[in-house]
C-alpha cells in the first residue's frame, strides 16, 4: 500500500520563531526548506523530515511527539545540557528515571521538552 512512501513528523510551535531557536540553536539542525506563506519550516533528523510548524494548539499532546536515536546518550544529554534542556524525571509504576534515564527494553531513554512545550525523546540505540 505504502511502497516508496515516505514519512513526516511534524510538530505544533506557539511561537515558529522561538521553535526555530530551539531546534536550530539548541538541536543544532538547519532548515532544508522555509515556507513562509504557511509558516512552517523542514529539518532533515536522520533521514526523517521533520516540519514545524505554527498553530494555537502546540504543546497540548501529553505523550512523546518525537524521538531521536542515538549511539551516545550520555554525551548527548550532557550536551543539551550545557544548552540548558532539562530531562523530565518520571515514577510511574510502568516508567522511573533516573538521573533522567530509563531503562527500557527499546534502549535507554530520557525525554526533555522543546520550547513549544512538545515532549521530545532520544533512544539509545546500539
Amino acid at each position: 500500500m505504502f511502497e516508496g512512501a515516505q514519512g513526516w513528523a511534524i510538530i505544533a510551535a506557539g511561537d515558529l520563531a522561538r521553535a526555530r531557536e530551539f531546534y536550530e540553536g539548541v538541536l543544532g539542525l538547519t532548515p532544508t526548506e522555509e515556507q513562509a506563506g504557511d509558516g512552517s519550516v523542514v529539518y532533515d533528523v536522520g533521514g526523517t523530515p521533520l516540519l514545524v510548524y505554527e498553530t494555537s494548539f502546540a504543546g497540548t499532546a501529553q505523550n512523546t511527539v518525537f524521538g531521536i536515536g542515538t549511539k551516545d546518550l550520555d554525551g548527548d544529554m550532557a550536551a543539551l545540557r550545557e544548552k540548558g534542556v532539562s530531562f523530565a524525571e518520571y515514577d510511574f509504576a510502568e516508567l522511573t528515571t533516573v538521573n533522567g534515564v530509563a531503562e527500557l527494553e527499546a534502549g535507554r531513554t530520557a525525554w526533555f521538552t522543546d520550547s513549544e512545550g512538545n515532549i521530545l525523546a532520544l533512544v539509545e540505540q546500539s
